[in-house]
């Protein structure tokens, strides 16, 4: 039995993670897979990745494909979730902030740097016009530090999925105002360099697993029920959100999306243009051949 430590949000998202852990599914391959909950998100998971805490990681396609071209010793192995992912855009519940455009040189709370809420807020300077360089951050750990800084009006915006932080806005914690959709498939799964060395075909069997799980929990008529009980989700933000939601049942590969990652990060200097160089060849264990399926 091989055993391998993974982590990931603990959002609706990876709830078919949770479900093949579960039922024994990985077991049945000889893979004991030992579950992390990062509240801190896709920085806190890179950072396990570079120390060696986790060995597999399912974490924003934005924020591993810039830590791994700055020098992260990890590849990408499947895109996970092929749709993208919907970025409530939040303010304090009692501001006057009512539109995006008044957030220019205001404060953003974000989990971590390089997180997606840091690297969202790029993406949505670009699309408002604004001086990326002018942004504002306040870094606050995970949804929780966030929902504080804005009740203390130590950040005036924060980024989070918008349907975690639904329950948040009818708590009056926070005000939904706007949100900003990610330009390609939102997470991805890698894993240590070291650890797909090792256990390559162990890994493809693995993602095989919770993809087949994946097309289970879309298909399934309770999903609803389980996901609203089990992430305290109201079921019809639920049933939107699974509408809205795509896994990679089929384990598609998409270069074209992650052709247009790479071009966003350097646009907004983000990484550096010689870092980005054959990004191809770093970013993924093989050369991958273009699918006739393409992500826009």
């Amino acid at each position: 039995m091989v055993g391998l430590k993974i982590g990931g949000v603990p959002e609706h998202f990876n709830l078919p993670w949770r479900l093949a852990i579960e039922e024994g599914r990985f077991r049945n391959i000889g893979l004991e897979l030992h579950w992390s909950d990062m509240t801190g998100g896709t920085g806190q998971m890179i950072k396990g990745l570079d120390l060696g805490t986790l060995d597999v990681a399912v974490l924003l396609t934005e924020g591993i494909t810039k830590a791994i071209l700055e020098g992260l010793k990890a590849r990408i192995i499947q895109v996970y979730v092929t749709t993208p992912l919907r970025w409530g855009v939040h303010v304090p519940f009692h501001s006057d902030i009512n539109k995006v455009d008044q957030l220019e040189g205001r404060t953003f709370a974000i989990s971590r740097e390089g997180s997606g809420s840091h690297l969202m807020a790029f993406v949505k300077a670009k699309q408002e016009g604004w001086n990326p360089g002018d942004l504002i951050f306040n870094v606050v750990g995970d949804v929780y530090g966030g929902l504080w800084a804005l009740e203390n009006n130590e950040a005036q915006a924060f980024l989070w999925e918008k349907y975690t932080t639904h329950p948040f806005t009818e708590q009056q914690k926070c005000r939904y105002i706007d949100e900003v959709v990610t330009p390609w498939p939102c997470f991805v799964i890698a894993v240590r360099e070291e650890v797909l060395d090792k256990y390559p075909a162990l890994l493809k069997e693995m993602c095989y697993i919770v993809n087949q799980k994946a097309k289970e929990v879309k298909q399934n008529e309770d999903s609803v029920e389980v996901i609203s009980w089990r992430y305290n989700l109201r079921s019809g933000q639920v049933a939107n959100w699974l509408i809205e939601t795509d896994w990679n049942y089929d384990a598609i590969e998409y270069p074209l999306a992650f052709d247009k990652t790479v071009r966003y990060l350097k646009q907004l200097d983000l990484v550096e243009a010689e870092k980005s160089e054959g990004w191809q060849h770093k970013l993924f264990p093989v050369k991958r051949q273009e699918p006739e399926t393409t992500f826009n």
